[in-house]
């Protein structure tokens, strides 16, 4: 329960990896603010449903976003809906693996198609948590959940190798224990023009503690899934991008990013500039028979 909030019983369980994420989106908002000089208000934070949905009650800072908790698997559609009402605003929406990327995933590629300058949040702990361990679709294949009790039969989704055949024109990696480069990292897709992902492996410590095998663990023989990607690595070549993203392993940084891309904002602007204004009689006379 928060101060804010006194009347409902928002909880995150203790060690959970969105608290990471919380810090750095409320860093990264704030910092914003202050480098663009607008307002906080210029701000909105979509949400759909889960521990992620969660956020838009959990921020605490004196000045906050606007939060509009939508549905499950819906954030995309509200936050184009906001973007295209204010263009001005900056749009985040933040999302699970399971919001996101199972009744949520036929809204990314329309919306990489247009390339909607929305920021997306991922919060991956490859679990459904808020209704108690379900597979997800990053849980891996074979394990045992509430929801496969036998084992789950279907093969990892990796979600970065779907972002790029998707044509996201931003997507990077990153660790919720890696509080000021997912800061910096966020910040840097909220400036990037276009829609731009965040994907963050955000372990679930009830149900799907992945610590020890992201970080590693050398007194139990783990060796640590997650690793830096190289300095001299291009981010703005897209083969070299799904090549990474191929690999074995849980790149950490920015996979890919084409700043050159027109965002749906201005080609809507194109083509309201070559649509003819219709004056009311003229509108009128096309009832004419």
């Amino acid at each position: 329960m928060t101060s804010k909030n006194p009347e409902y019983d928002f909880k995150w369980c203790p060690g959970c990896g969105d608290f990471g994420v919380r810090r750095a989106l409320e860093g990264a908002i704030q910092r914003r603010v202050v480098e663009t000089e607008t307002p906080m208000e210029s701000n909105v934070v979509v949400a759909g449903i889960g521990c992620s949905g969660n956020m838009v009650h959990m921020l605490e800072s004196d000045e906050q976003p606007y939060g509009f908790h939508g549905i499950h698997g819906r954030t995309l559609p509200i936050a184009m809906g906001v973007k295209m009402a204010r263009p001005d605003l900056n749009v985040v929406v933040v999302a699970g693996d399971g919001d996101f990327l199972s009744i949520g995933f036929e809204h990314i590629a329309p919306q990489a198609a247009r390339n909607l300058d929305v920021t997306a949040i991922i919060m991956d702990n490859g679990v459904y948590g808020l209704t108690k361990g379900q597979s997800s679709p990053t849980t891996d294949l074979g394990v045992v959940t509430s929801s496969t009790p036998f084992g789950k039969p279907e093969e990892k989704m990796n979600p970065f190798q779907l972002y790029l055949s998707m044509g996201v024109s931003f997507v990077a990696s990153t660790m919720s224990s890696q509080i000021r480069p997912m800061t910096q990292m966020m910040m840097d897709a909220m400036e990037h023009p276009g829609f731009s992902i965040v994907h963050i492996q955000s372990p679930c410590t009830e149900y799907n503690n992945t610590y020890d095998i992201l970080k590693g663990n050398p007194r139990k023989g783990i060796p640590g899934l997650a690793y830096d990607i190289p300095d001299d690595y291009d981010s703005s070549d897209h083969e070299a991008a799904f090549e990474l993203s191929s690999s074995d392993g849980i790149p950490l940084g920015v996979i890919y990013q084409d700043a050159d891309r027109p965002t749906f904002d201005q080609r809507i602007d194109d083509i309201s500039d070559k649509a003819r204004v219709k004056t009311v009689p003229g509108l009128l006379d096309t009832y004419t028979i």
